[in-house]
């Protein structure tokens, strides 16, 4: 067990129980009593508070919404300040991203069911990666206000950041690969494997 004494294994196991965490969740249950997860898509992120209470409330369901969109992207960002304030290299940086994202999609809170990702994704990539991350966020915004479409915006905006990072990053920083976007963006897609399928079906619900 000695290597649970190592920082970077510290920083891991944290990120992971620390991406887990389900605020979008925990924010319903407190202000409205509502379990989001038994309503609408069934997702514990900021899209489904928003479809859930704004049936009943719509004015705090847009609060709670943006409120989890702040928290679930805070669960990356700070860890990863604080391992860039204490020096971890740009590898265990990456890993900690990593298991944020991973943490987020399966929650050890919520039997390993989680969220889709996308706000801790960006959240995370935002410290690693800021100048494509705004790329994404223009895109996410540009075609969200066009489409009205959650899902498609995010997963426009995920393959904005990838091309745009092979653009001004073609060799990132200290690892030479861009193996852990990868990995993000594959959680992220996998996860709304169920959105896809909806989208190419014509079912997949708008956000208004």
């Amino acid at each position: 067990m000695d290597f649970l004494y190592n920082i970077n294994v510290q920083f891991y196991i944290l990120s992971y129980l620390v991406g887990g965490i389900p605020f979008g969740l925990l924010l319903a249950k407190l202000f409205t009593g509502q379990d989001i997860r038994e309503a609408g898509s069934g997702s514990i992120g900021a899209t489904n508070v928003l479809r859930v209470l704004k049936e009943t409330n719509p004015v705090l369901a847009k609060k709670l919404a943006i409120a989890t969109v702040v928290l679930d992207a805070l669960k990356g960002i700070v860890l990863l300040l604080v391992g860039k304030f204490l020096g971890l290299s740009i590898e265990t940086l990456w890993a900690i991203a990593i298991f944020a994202v991973i943490g987020h999609c399966y929650s050890p809170y919520l039997k390993f069911e989680g969220g889709k990702g996308v706000a801790t994704g960006a959240g995370v990539l935002f410290v690693m990666l800021p100048f494509e991350t705004l790329i994404a966020f223009v895109t996410w915004f540009v075609v969200g206000k066009v489409l009205k479409i959650s899902s498609l915006s995010s997963l426009l905006a995920l393959c904005a950041l990838i091309l745009s990072s092979f653009i001004l990053h073609p060799d990132l920083e200290g690892i030479k690969t861009h193996a852990p976007i990868f990995i993000i963006a594959f959680l992220i897609v996998y996860k709304h494997i169920p959105n896809i399928i909806r989208l190419f079906q014509g079912k997949e619900s708008k956000v208004v």
